[in-house]
């Protein structure tokens, strides 16, 4: 079997004209995928320089293949099994600006450089007032590094406005590219740079703010020596992803003419307000698997999958989503019903086991972001208690009042259960007290009418009932 470099694969060679801060697993699986598929169906001609941004990282381990990986499409479209494979290629560049500063900083003499896309967690979009900007040296934060690598194109290029650059960073941020931007202009202020620089950092730059959406399993190590003698190459950093992708950027027209992903079908949106697929995805998506966790739980189930293909959870899980959550977002209810619909074959993928347990993580705050606001809202629209959602809660408080299992989550929020369990004598007790935990719901849902009623009515009921029978018995 053949090593994979650029000897034993003819691959197209492509100026540099994105630099792509992070190489791990969803990078690779979504922006350069989507960049492979431009260069191929588009002739977009675009290369990309890979920039490592920690320490510690994959840069090296990308040099050993040249760049080059495989990518696997595995899941459903359609109702029909998809697994299907592509050598990316778009990768030509590959600098770890902690070893080699000056390959980095070469970036800002590139005249063909024109995007910057970066994924480097939720915590690097940070602003430091102790970081440095001496010459030749790395500033300690990403955007300190994007504020250096700006102020040595704009001496370069002397401020002209073709040098500037558009950002489309992928953290998984609320309000993304505002808060890059921001950074970057606070740094500006700190280090003293021009009012010229800053004039050009903000006439000729563009800022997109994003939602990105595909699920990436990352590197198939259960079969991975079937997978490389499919291939004939001794790929040794495949990624695999779900077939579902979305990109949605909320920005100026400058970014959808730089990057014209939509036109050969790729699934990215541009638009001018992103907050109603914010809420699309986190209500529906989010809200769906935060809900399922505790009635999968309870019932015995461990994966998504399970919960979705069973007869009584699943047609649970699809009533919530089509009766009680749907219909309180402001999208049209086509747009709607189709991610619905989407978000339900990728529950069933065959090629992902996605469990249960895993994503209870932190239920109660994700319970108070992604299901809570639906119910709230149900109430208003209907002035009456969404039943499914109801169900879902009171669930929720079971499943961490319960002996058989676990929690994973805020250790004040474990010491307060424990808490409550020992100083009430009832389960009305225990009701009104996780109720009215303001620190769980930022309000006390005592207040709702009839919301503490039912919730306790359910619980009392599931200490003698399973939850199947329950939910077989509720008419949603």
């Amino acid at each position: 079997m053949n090593p994979l470099n650029r000897n034993t694969a003819q691959t197209p060679a492509y100026p540099v004209k994105i630099l792509q801060f992070g190489e791990g697993n969803f990078l690779r699986a979504f922006a350069d995928w989507m960049i492979d598929m431009l260069n191929e169906k588009a002739d977009y001609q675009s290369g990309v320089a890979v920039v490592q941004p920690i320490p510690q990282g994959m840069v090296a381990k990308l040099k050993e293949q040249d760049g080059l990986f495989h990518h696997l499409l595995r899941g459903l479209s359609d109702g029909q099994i998809v697994d299907e494979s592509r050598l990316i290629s778009c990768i030509q560049q590959l600098i770890n600006p902690f070893d080699d500063p000056e390959q980095y900083f070469a970036q800002a003499l590139n005249e063909d450089l024109t995007i910057v896309i970066s994924n480097t967690t939720e915590a690097g979009i940070k602003f430091s007032e102790g970081d440095s900007p001496e010459p030749g040296k790395l500033a300690a934060t990403f955007p300190g590094k994007l504020t250096q690598l700006l102020k040595a194109r704009f001496d370069h290029f002397k401020g002209a406005p073709e040098s500037g650059l558009i950002f489309i960073p992928c953290e998984l941020i609320d309000r993304n590219g505002d808060k890059l931007k921001e950074a970057i202009l606070n740094y500006t202020e700190i280090w003293n740079y021009p009012e010229a620089f800053v004039n050009w950092l903000d006439r000729y730059n563009y800022f997109g703010n994003t939602l990105v959406d595909r699920i990436v399993p990352g590197f198939p190590k259960d079969d991975i020596k079937e997978i490389q003698q499919n291939l004939g190459y001794e790929d040794n950093l495949v990624v695999s992803s779900e077939a579902f992708h979305l990109w949605v950027i909320e920005g100026p027209a400058e970014i959808e003419v730089a990057f014209p992903a939509s036109k050969v079908g790729l699934n990215v949106k541009f638009v001018d307000d992103m907050e109603p697929y914010r809420t699309r995805k986190v209500r529906i998506l989010n809200g769906a698997h935060t809900a399922m966790v505790p009635i999968g739980l309870l019932a015995g189930i461990e994966t998504v999958k399970e919960a979705v293909e069973d007869e009584v959870i699943g047609q649970y899980i699809r009533e919530i989503l089509f009766e009680e959550i749907m219909p309180n977002i402001n999208m049209p209810e086509s747009e709607l019903r189709e991610f619905a619909e989407n978000i339900i074959e990728r529950f069933r993928n065959p090629f992902i086991r996605h469990e249960l347990k895993s994503i209870s993580l932190n239920s109660i705050s994700k319970f108070k972001v992604r299901v809570l606001p639906s119910l709230l809202d149900y109430i208003k629209r209907e002035q009456q208690l969404p039943k499914g959602l109801t169900i879902a809660l009171a669930s929720l408080i079971k499943l961490y009042l319960s002996a058989d299992f676990d929690p994973s989550d805020d250790p004040k929020n474990l010491q307060f259960f424990e808490e409550v369990k020992s100083r009430s004598a009832s389960n009305e007790g225990l009701i009104n007290a996780i109720l009215g935990n303001t620190a769980f719901w930022d309000m006390d849902l005592n207040t709702v009418t009839g919301l503490n009623k039912e919730v306790l009515s359910i619980f009392n009921a599931l200490e003698t009932e399973s939850t199947k029978n329950l939910l077989a018995g509720q008419k949603l």
